[in-house]
């Protein structure tokens, strides 16, 4: 059985690769520009997911786990293997990413329909899957690493699809860039853990770190290190300016990053090195998380374009996962990257679905000045979208913590964890004021962003006439994922609205920390259910509020947006600039990294080019000029040619002698050896 998951896992990791080779040598000269190869492919990868997510189920192994590896690099005593690991955790995340990367690529066809690079977009689709599974797959850090860099190149080439777009071609370098930030830490760590236990393996590293091979600060700074690299992907405070511009890629290319794809391997890798990270490192992990959910909420309060709110949205909720982690209750996270990859991916198919309605309105009224992705733009789709806005409006209530939905589960495991965690650590009050804060500030801006936009009188006049809803290719993953965003299909075979025990949580069961003296699995779990009920009573409480001061605020008039922005002053015009991140990163960092670049340069062509460089240039040509003119003259002319000379009248003076007579020939002889004798009696 374990043979056969390991088959079907690296089917499922090479044939994205393989529609990946066929559509970028192949693709314009196939009928419909090859996209039915790659939704072939990666349909395969689907049913191959749900085969092994079935068998996984039948089992009920919580302790499945399966490896295999080879030898990549052999250099005597230091080897490098690389290999793959199965176990219940990836064969739940092979599924995620299967699931929707399939949807993507089937919304794609509409969504693209004619555009200029069409089977260019299909073969990076199946190139990202392709290191997005290797990243899933990876049993050591080296193997994850690779994958992990070519997860960044493959979503360079995604959100800079419509690089002809000044505003892309700098989303794109900008993604790039900000997480070459976190993986240079990421590098670090793996190295300082190789240093001292001297395999990339998990398991050679989890058992290296349990001997006391690696402890202490050095162990610390190699898990921030890790970290660092989950910061950038995860898109964690400093290093998520990227992810809310990377939204000028395609609509479906935002869905499949934000949901199950490059932003969830950050929390992913959290939850795999999770063992080995000591307690302040998971103080960090835990603070970082905690402040990233509140302040991006605080930022989606006040944008208008509907992809920023959700992609400030997928920034707060993966701060919840990083919470999670550093609180202790990493199953949580992982709970949550299931359930927020569904309603979140409905949640931008959505947004797409509705661009994509103004587009065609907007194009129709010949209004090329309107933006289309503007909520203050919209207002009265309910009804001219039906599927759309019922769809929407299940992940709506699902990310928002409403009880009966996926997201009350996963939200509130982690709201309890983070309880108890301040509960047994006072001090560190301020993480649960995070999770519980961010949680109201979440259910007020999706219900407002649902409002906006579906709810209310047209904004744009005479707009409504031409909107419709989506071509069926579009509404069918709205549908499908949007009734995976209710909690029955997380709790079966139990059907507990308010409890999150069923097939996950008999499944994915934690491990104790590899770092002696942390709390084991065990004292975590009982402190988050003791913690649970509590928990659930505060989230419902935010939740609801925020719902209400929403629907005050837009449906009934009873508050005046105006108003409110007018009486926060200075902090609504921070949370609308995004705090000014950007400009002061542009001030701070960027301008005087090239200014000094400039300085740098200046010496590297002027100085160092101009005087060391073509200077030896010219001191090796002059002197070259020199020893050309001793060669030629004195070795040449002088000694060569004269040895020449001399031989040649040598030759015609010993000529002279041979005078063809024997008797002249015995002359010399006799001649010779008397001068020997001559010469031997001396």
């Amino acid at each position: 059985m374990a043979s056969i998951f390991i088959q079907y896992s690296l089917v499922v990791l090479f044939l994205p690769l393989v529609a990946f080779l066929i559509q970028i040598f192949f693709g314009k000269r196939l009928p419909r520009q090859g996209d039915w190869v790659s939704i072939g492919a990666i349909s395969i990868t689907l049913v191959l997911a749900i085969i092994m997510f079935v068998r996984m189920i039948i089992e009920y192994d919580p302790g499945f786990k399966h490896e295999a590896s080879f030898t990549w690099l052999d250099m005597g005593e230091f080897k490098i293997r690389l290999g793959f690991l199965v176990d219940n955790i990836t064969v739940i995340m092979l599924l995620v990413v299967a699931l929707i990367s399939t949807c993507t690529h089937i919304f794609s066809t509409q969504y693209l329909k004619g555009d200029i690079r069409y089977s260019r977009y299909f073969a990076y689709l199946g190139l990202f899957t392709f290191s997005m599974n290797g990243i899933v797959l990876a049993n050591n850090l080296m193997s994850m690493y690779m994958f992990w860099e070519l997860v960044g190149v493959s979503s360079y080439l995604l959100i800079g699809h419509w690089f002809e777009k000044e505003s892309a071609a700098n989303a794109s370098k900008k993604a790039f860039l900000t997480n070459r930030v976190g993986d240079i830490g990421f590098f670090i760590g793996i190295m300082i853990l190789y240093s001292a236990i001297g395999s990339f393996a998990f398991s050679d590293i989890f058992d290296g770190v349990a001997k006391g091979l690696i402890a202490g600060s050095t162990l610390t700074i190699a898990g921030v290190g890790l970290f660092m690299g989950a910061m950038g992907k995860s898109s964690q405070f400093p290093l998520h300016i990227w992810l809310p511009d990377a939204m000028e890629g395609p609509t479906p290319v935002s869905a499949l990053m934000h949901a199950a794809t490059m932003v969830a391997a950050g929390v992913y890798l959290s939850v795999r090195i999770f063992p080995i990270l000591t307690p302040d490192a998971l103080l960090v992990v835990a603070y970082i998380g905690g402040f990233t959910a509140f302040f991006a909420a605080t930022i989606a309060i006040t944008q208008s374009d509907i992809k920023k709110v959700l992609a400030y949205s997928t920034v707060s909720q993966l701060g919840y996962m990083i919470l999670a982690v550093g609180t202790g209750v990493y199953t949580a996270a992982f709970f949550h990257l299931l359930t927020h990859a569904m309603f979140k991916a409905n949640l931008f198919y959505g947004s797409g679905s509705v661009i994509h309605a103004m587009h065609h309105a907007l194009h129709e009224k010949h209004d090329h000045d309107t933006d289309p992705q503007d909520m203050h733009n919209m207002g009265g789709f309910k009804d001219e979208m039906p599927i759309t806005y019922w769809s929407m409006l299940l992940s709506t209530m699902a990310i928002a913590g409403v009880p009966l939905f996926s997201g009350f589960l996963s939200k509130d495991a982690i709201l309890a964890g983070t309880l108890s965690f301040a509960q047994h650590h006072p001090s560190h009050f301020l993480l649960p004021v995070f999770g519980f804060g961010a949680a109201a500030i979440t259910a007020f801006y999706m219900f407002r962003m649902m409002f906006l936009t579906f709810h209310g009188e047209p904004k744009t006049p005479g707009i409504i006439d031409n909107i419709h809803e989506s071509p069926k290719e579009m509404t069918g993953p709205l549908i499908l994922l949007g009734t995976l965003s209710v909690f029955v299909w997380y709790t079966l075979p139990n059907l507990n609205p308010i409890s999150t025990h069923g097939w996950f949580t008999d499944l994915v069961v934690p491990s104790d920390a590899a770092v002696p003296g942390n709390l084991t699995a065990k004292e975590i779990k009982a402190g988050a259910d003791h913690a649970h009920h509590l928990a659930m009573y505060l989230s419902i409480a935010v939740a609801t509020i925020g719902i209400f001061l929403s629907w005050l605020t837009y449906i009934k008039k009873g508050l005046s947006p105006e108003a409110w922005s007018k009486r926060s002053g200075f902090l609504y015009d921070w949370s609308l600039n995004k705090y000014y991140f950007d400009e002061n990163y542009n001030r701070y960092i960027y301008q005087p990294s090239l200014r000094l670049a400039d300085k740098i340069a200046w010496v590297d062509w002027e100085l160092y080019d101009k005087y060391f460089i073509n200077g030896f240039g010219r001191l090796t040509n002059w002197i070259s000029k020199i020893t050309g003119k001793f060669d030629f003259d004195v070795i040449d002319q002088i000694i060569v040619d004269g040895m020449g000379r001399i031989t040649a009248l040598v030759g015609r003076r010993l000529k002279t002698i041979q005078t063809g007579k024997l008797q002249n020939y015995l002359l010399y002889v006799t001649a010779g050896i008397i001068v020997l004798m001559v010469i031997q009696s001396f």
